[in-house]
């Protein structure tokens, strides 16, 4: 495999990308001004063009680069293949991957010919072994005849197993249409392996004569990703690489930026034929897939569980609306440290951050704004691109308070001696953790008296001591009633889906607060709104902290306005 001339000195991080870095090296990915489809692809033969500009809802979109969406179809029977391929076509897939493992009832010669004649869309065709994660558990010969028959019959690719193709070309004594590409792969259920191994395996696979290598491998962490991106970047041949599992999302999303071949997303969710495929709708409408070029710059939502995040769909529809060249995706992060210093790069370019990450990434910034210093949290990660050095902030204080002010002020309550409706309230704060000490703060710099409940009582008290507020376990908060009209603001994780029922309350006790506020936002309605608002409380919920906290970092993303009036929207629909 060539070499990047960065990634000897990167040994053990993701390489160096420039916003110029276009991958010339990398054959099949052509520059992105103009749809390009891979050159591998048979147009002729198969009498298909994608266009170059496609229908995104009402508009109308340029596609700016050449990687395909294929959709694996997976049924009982070939009429119900049929119908999911038709559906694929109408979803805005480029492919469909017939897994002929899947299929109770198999007539080689007439299913297939069937399929290939019916298909809407070109053709991969996949009879996936048990040994290699599939449904196959007959022998070995009639599998791979199988696939010898379906080349023959006019597939546009067929899949073959890296330890299935030296008996594959011996089976067919290695004469293959040039109308069909021979896809090699590996799948490794298990793990990544490391960079020189991943390097080994795909030089091996491209040494089998393959048109197209495929190599799929297992996200433990995040941070594993960045070798998938490596061996894409640095291929020869067409690649179709991914890491399997929530972890590797990433590696699917951004397979156009690396000058992947194309990407697996499902139908539907729940019907995926390998973890951690988005759907075809998500990469299209969510991602804005098609707009993905080399110096996309990348952002993300890093958290532990992050999956329940609407930020991409906030920032990704920001970001077309504007034609901003950027992608917003979820970031499963184990170690946030160790996930900054593996993508280091200029073009990951800033990231949001949520439980349980705000207070642990401070000490991996390289400057840190003296409000998120004082409150010990950041919620916002800029990546400066004029030096790579990281900046941290927090708009969480802002974007909550400000939202509880309004929520005070729209009920007739006037400003205090501080200028807010806070003033000289008691403002009790649920959670010690980032989101607590930002409200806390945030709250006490209005003038409000401050109190900390925490399931852990040190944690409590700690914060307590340094807003300077009291303490209090969060098992004795059903019990707290020092005065009626209290203003209570919920920052843990208590009810967040899936966990909908739970709630860090009784209700009973609501009853002496004024306003309830609820950093949780999936659902909009938690339990504890539910049960303020059945109380008689004012309720504020975490959507509008979610929209008011995106201004400050969209702006520090993007160097552009905020677009409130189109977050407002974006969200009124949840």
């Amino acid at each position: 495999m060539k070499q990047h001339p960065d990634r000897n000195r990167l040994p053990n991080r993701f390489p160096e990308l420039s916003t110029n870095h276009h991958f010339t090296h990398t054959p099949h990915l052509q520059p992105a001004t103009i749809l390009h489809l891979p050159s591998s692809l048979d147009l002729q033969a198969m009498d298909i063009v994608t266009p170059a500009v496609e229908k995104l809802g009402e508009t109308e979109v340029v596609r700016m680069n050449s990687t395909l969406i294929c959709a694996p179809i997976m049924a009982d029977t070939v009429d119900q293949m049929l119908i999911q391929m038709n559906s694929a076509k109408s979803s805005g897939a480029d492919l469909v991957e017939l897994r002929l493992d899947s299929l109770k009832v198999f007539s080689a010669q007439e299913h297939i010919q069937t399929l290939i004649q019916s298909s809407p869309l070109p053709t991969l065709f996949t009879y996936r072994p048990r040994w290699e994660g599939g449904q196959y558990d007959g022998d070995e010969q009639s599998r791979l005849a199988a696939l010898q028959l379906a080349m023959e019959l006019g597939a546009d690719h067929i899949d073959v197993e890296l330890k299935a193709v030296d008996n594959f070309k011996s089976l067919t004594r290695g004469d293959k249409p040039a109308k069909c590409k021979l896809i090699v792969s590996s799948h490794n259920y298990q793990n990544t392996p490391s960079i020189e191994d991943l390097k080994n395996l795909v030089s091996r696979i491209q040494s089998t004569g393959a048109d197209i290598v495929k190599c799929a491998t297992t996200s433990v962490d995040i941070t594993d990703v960045a070798r998938i991106f490596e061996i894409t970047a640095c291929s020869q041949v067409p690649i179709i690489s991914m890491a399997m599992g929530e972890k590797g999302l990433m590696s699917r999303v951004l397979s156009p930026k690396f000058g992947g071949y194309l990407t697996f997303a499902t139908l539907e969710r729940g019907k995926e034929s390998a973890p951690g495929q988005p759907t075809i709708k998500d990469l299209l409408d969510l991602f804005n897939f098609r707009q993905l070029r080399p110096d996309t710059k990348v952002f993300g939502i890093i958290g532990k569980p992050v999956g329940h995040s609407k930020s991409p769909m906030l920032y990704n529809k920001a970001f077309r609306s504007v034609g901003f060249n950027g992608v917003f995706v979820h970031m499963l992060v184990d170690n946030v440290k160790n996930f900054l210093e593996t993508y280091s790069s200029r073009d990951f370019a800033g990231f949001s951050c949520t439980i349980p990450y705000k207070e642990a990434v401070v000490q991996c910034c390289d400057e840190v704004d003296p409000v998120a210093k004082a409150i010990g949290a950041v919620n916002c990660v800029i990546r400066r691109q004029n030096d790579g050095r990281l900046y941290g902030c927090n708009t969480d204080y802002v974007g909550a308070i400000s939202a509880i002010e309004d929520g005070l002020r729209a009920s007739g309550v006037q400003n205090g001696s501080s200028g807010s409706p806070l003033a000289d309230r008691l403002f009790v704060v649920i959670g010690a953790g980032g989101a607590g000490k930002a409200l806390a703060y945030g709250a006490k710099e209005k003038g409000a008296r401050i109190v900390i409940a925490n399931r852990t009582y040190d944690r409590a008290r700690e914060l307590a001591e340094m807003i300077g507020g009291k303490a209090l376990s969060l098992a004795d908060l059903n019990t707290y009633n020092p005065e009626n009209g209290m203003i209570l603001a919920n920052t843990t994780s208590i009810g967040m889906q899936p966990n909908i029922n739970e709630t860090p309350i009784s209700k009973e006790a609501l009853k002496s607060y004024a306003l309830v506020f609820d950093a949780v936002y999936t659902p909009k309605i938690t339990r504890l709104l539910r049960e303020a608002g059945e109380c008689g409380a004012l309720i504020v919920t975490g959507v509008e902290m979610f929209i008011r906290q995106a201004y400050k970092a969209y702006e520090g993303f993007t160097g552009l306005p905020a677009p409130k009036e189109l977050f407002r929207e974006i969200m009124a629909d949840y």
